[in-house]
């Protein structure tokens, strides 16, 4: 079941679900936006082959802050990693499905499918990928929507993953 604005709140004010900073618009009617930070990271144009064993991106990224004034372009086709400016902390009995809003999409913007697991902390590193055209994005912008499903009893397991606890934007790590 998907949670309506009213059942975000309840959640958000029982402290069930954590989303910090919470701005007046953060939450909708069905989900909630969440906001770009202020780091970014750009794959490099290089030759530096990526082992998914060890996971050696980090050497493949430029990373750098930008300021709300700047903002940071992406160019067509481009892969960028972002984060978001909130953190997250998800009870054992919601899963979050994470969305771009639809203005970034129509920007020609995309992302790939993205679980947020139930009792996952920290915050969201998202996966942007340029379009034809270059497109300037700018840190506090809302350009996620997150629709919560409740699962059918709390899990069993909740995630304590490698990117638990996970501050800013988190290249790739190893099994």
């Amino acid at each position: 079941m998907i949670l309506s604005d009213w059942d975000i709140r309840v959640y958000l004010e029982k402290g069930l679900l954590v989303i910090k900073p919470l701005f007046e618009d953060t939450v909708r009617e069905n989900g909630v936006d969440l906001r770009f930070g202020y780091r970014f990271c750009r794959f490099k144009n290089t030759d530096i082959l990526i082992d998914t064993r060890v996971m050696n991106v980090s050497e493949a990224l430029d990373c750098l802050e930008t300021s709300l004034r700047e903002g940071l372009v992406i160019k067509p086709y481009e892969h960028i990693l972002a984060t978001t400016l909130e953190w997250v902390e998800l009870p054992h009995d919601l899963v979050g499905l994470v969305n771009l809003r639809s203005s970034f999409a129509r920007a020609g913007i995309y992302i790939p499918p993205t679980v947020i697991d139930a009792g996952f902390k920290g915050n969201i590193t998202i996966e942007l990928i340029g379009g034809p055209s270059p497109v300037i994005i700018y840190p506090e912008q809302r350009f996620l929507h997150v629709v919560f499903l409740r699962t059918s009893s709390p899990v069993y397991k909740p995630y304590q993953g490698k990117y638990q606890g996970q501050m800013s934007v988190t290249p790739p790590r190893p099994d």
